[in-house]
């Protein structure tokens, strides 16, 4: 009787977080701002805060994908671990797509973001450990998420007389809002309850089921929905 009532609420939890999930705007790789809003001082703090803006509270796909990587292994050296693997590659893309070196299309990029949250939140079902091949798996993904991130501030866009000097803030200000992500999940999550022996039921395979649905919508709608 126990099991049966533990089985209805891990129920009702998944149907909780899926609903609440999908109240969220489905494309979450979309900025809006203002050309004219652009400041001609501080243009560090003000591109800082605009990378930030990307992830928090706009980029829910990243949102995702970084979460995704957290509830594999929420201890905070693997969590580091992973965070800087996956900014060191998107460090890279960002720049070579934004000065031009290279030119992404974003209608294979954004599909591809998609389905690399696909797939870290399967892997999360299969994998109870951390293997030298997931951090490969992380930076592959992270140069693709960094052209997103190219992408984005391209169409904000940027100064000509401090080319860099933004860019690199962008890049801190998604770091920033990153590491917002993963520090409030390890306090929330990871602190609490990674040693629990039911934490990957009741945790990782709940959530990362509900990840990899939402992640296999946007994928479609990126495909087929959105030219």
């Amino acid at each position: 009787m126990l099991r049966i009532n533990k089985i209805e609420n891990n129920k009702k939890a998944f149907l909780l977080f899926a609903i609440l999930l999908f109240c969220i705007p489905t494309f979450g790789h979309t900025i809006n701002y203002q050309f004219e809003d652009r400041p001609t001082s501080d243009v560090f703090g003000y591109y800082t805060w605009l990378g930030f803006q990307h992830i928090l509270p706009n980029g829910f796909d990243h949102i995702l994908f970084v979460f995704g990587l957290f509830l594999l292994n929420p201890k905070l050296k693997s969590v580091i671990a992973q965070a800087s693997c996956f900014t060191i590659a998107h460090t890279v893309t960002l720049i070579l797509s934004a000065n031009g070196t290279i030119q992404p299309n974003s209608n294979i990029i954004e599909p591809i973001i998609a389905l690399s949250i696909v797939f870290i939140a399967i892997e999360n079902l299969f994998t109870t450990e951390m293997k030298a091949t997931r951090y490969l798996v992380i930076f592959g993904f992270g140069l693709i998420h960094g052209m997103g991130f190219a992408t984005a501030l391209n169409d904000i866009g940027l100064p000509r007389d401090a080319f860099y000097t933004s860019l690199i803030a962008f890049n801190v200000g998604v770091e920033l809002g990153q590491i917002t992500i993963l520090v409030a999940a390890y306090f929330l999550i990871g602190k609490l309850f990674s040693e629990k022996i039911w934490y990957r039921q009741r945790v990782v395979y709940p959530l990362s089921i509900g990840i990899a649905l939402i992640a296999g919508f946007w994928t479609i709608e990126r495909l087929f929905f959105i030219s």
